[in-house]
């Protein structure tokens, strides 16, 4: 079950109207998300239940054990065991074959063909997201900043919960497991900033990032039939469209979530607007840049341990980040490049000499270079292999300028369009510093009616088969 089918619509429906019949009993609007949320994962493919089920039962128990004990010894190794069964499934799942098969490669250099190692796995949808969102409870109740749950309906709802469960916002414990457990009424202020926001997410998926994969997937399933100025252009789309799609499943995320009752962290905040690439992982996909911060960047020392420490802490962390995106060389190398700009701004803006930089003038030389920088990464996050993502580059670079690809003459309009639409909502926001989370809460009824008019009218103008989100795969 995806956000942007009918069937989820006509789900949400059916859960909403039943689950606000009774929200004066907890305990059974409690259990009434938890069975949804079910149903919803479920939908995808059953057997995968029983791995959420397991991943939440071993961190109830690890969570109390952790906090019951006082021996440091015992608390690490229950810790131990979070960490180990959690990643341990998720290495499995996700990383077998990736390392199973660069293994084979290693060794194949020296002459040894160990043979066919690799397992047919299906990846289940949404592990990476609930396994670092399971880990942030019982890390947190081993840092002694939040107190296990004694409910486990209460916990599995909070692992579980469909607004959130396949692509984030990662939720931590501390911020949603309270919410869960305290009494929620109806709030209408909340319904209309959740449904506005839940309406401008299905804009950005659906009229823009959909609209904009018909010019970007041909063209990078097949970059050597394309000149430099298509595979400029494609990425260039890409950018949005990977940041229209993701946004807009975030929107939509948060913005049903609002409606039931529940506050969620803000996951994005108009990141092509920043001026650097530290800036630019302070606004984009803030639930994931914030976790690793957190814990695995503070973990290793952080900047406490000296400047060179801080260096190897950012460029292992943001490693990390790109393989936890996908089980390929692709994504390391993304990771690696967004690292390495870390470090470099980070010499950079440590040295007095460079402060002129952080003056007015430069603040759009610095978004055009943040940009460029996130473009040139994103090749290695869309091309289908490492192959291809050079080959891209080279041929970039090679300035074999011409006639774009155009095709089809309606879809790049479309595009245009589409593009040009998604970029006016994001400069007002930006100009009028409004978070789109808080942006409907003061819309009056009418308001309300002539902004869902204008949306049903924009999606069924633009509407054509729509794909899945592009973080589901991981």
């Amino acid at each position: 079950m995806i956000f942007n089918s009918l069937v989820f619509v006509i789900f949400f429906a059916i859960v909403f109207l039943i689950y606000w019949s009774l929200q004066n009993r907890l305990t059974i609007q409690n259990l009434i998300l938890l069975v949804s949320s079910l149903v919803f994962y479920g939908w995808w493919d059953w057997r995968f239940l029983g791995l959420i089920i397991l991943s939440s039962i071993i961190d109830f128990v690890v969570g109390k054990q952790i906090h019951g004990s006082n021996h440091d010894s015992i608390r690490k190794y229950w810790l131990l065991v979070s960490l180990t069964s959690n990643l341990g499934l998720l290495a499995f799942f996700k990383y077998y074959n990736f390392f199973t098969d660069s293994f084979v490669d290693m060794v194949g250099v020296f002459g040894w063909n160990p043979g066919y190692v690799t397992l047919n796995i299906i990846l289940p949808v949404g592990i990476s997201f609930y396994t670092f969102q399971t880990l942030s409870y019982t890390i947190d109740i081993y840092r002694r900043q939040f107190e296990p749950t004694n409910n486990f309906t209460n916990f599995l709802t909070y692992i579980a919960f469909f607004p959130q469960l396949v692509a984030g916002p990662i939720e931590r414990a501390a911020d949603l497991l309270p919410q869960i457990e305290t009494r929620r009424k109806f709030n209408r202020e909340w319904f209309n900033a959740g449904l506005i926001q839940t309406g401008v997410g299905f804009i950005r998926k659906i009229v823009i990032a959909d609209n904009l994969a018909k010019y970007v997937d041909p063209v990078f399933e097949n970059p050597e039939f394309h000149n430099s100025t298509t595979l400029v252009i494609a990425t260039i789309f890409y950018a949005f469209q990977i940041y229209f799609d993701f946004s807009g499943y975030s929107d939509i995320a948060i913005g049903i979530a609002k409606m039931l009752g529940f506050k969620f962290n803000r996951n994005f905040n108009l990141p092509y607007f920043s001026k650097s690439i530290t800036e630019f992982w302070r606004r984009w996909h803030i639930s994931l840049s914030t976790w690793l911060r957190d814990y695995l960047y503070i973990s290793l020392g952080g900047n406490r341990k000296g400047i060179k420490i801080q260096y190897r802490n950012l460029m292992i962390t943001m490693l990390v980040g790109g393989l936890w995106h996908g089980s390929s060389w692709n994504f390391i190398i993304w990771g690696g490049i967004h690292g390495m700009v870390l470090v470099m701004e980070k010499f950079i803006f440590s040295r007095n000499f460079f402060s002129v930089f952080r003056r007015r003038p430069f603040n759009y030389l610095g978004i055009l270079i943040t940009f460029f920088i996130v473009c040139i990464s994103w090749i290695f996050f869309r091309a289908p292999t490492l192959e291809d993502a050079f080959f891209i580059l080279k041929k970039i670079f090679s300035f074999d300028f011409g006639r774009p690809f155009m095709n089809d003459i309606n879809i790049l309009a479309t595009v245009l369009f589409a593009l040009f639409l998604g970029f006016i909502v994001d400069t007002y926001l930006y100009k009028k510093k409004i978070p789109l989370e808080v942006w409907g809460a003061k819309f009056s009824p009418i308001q309300i009616g002539l902004f869902l008019t204008a949306t049903i009218l924009i999606i069924s103008l633009f509407f054509s088969n729509s794909n899945n989100f592009i973080y589901f795969q991981f």
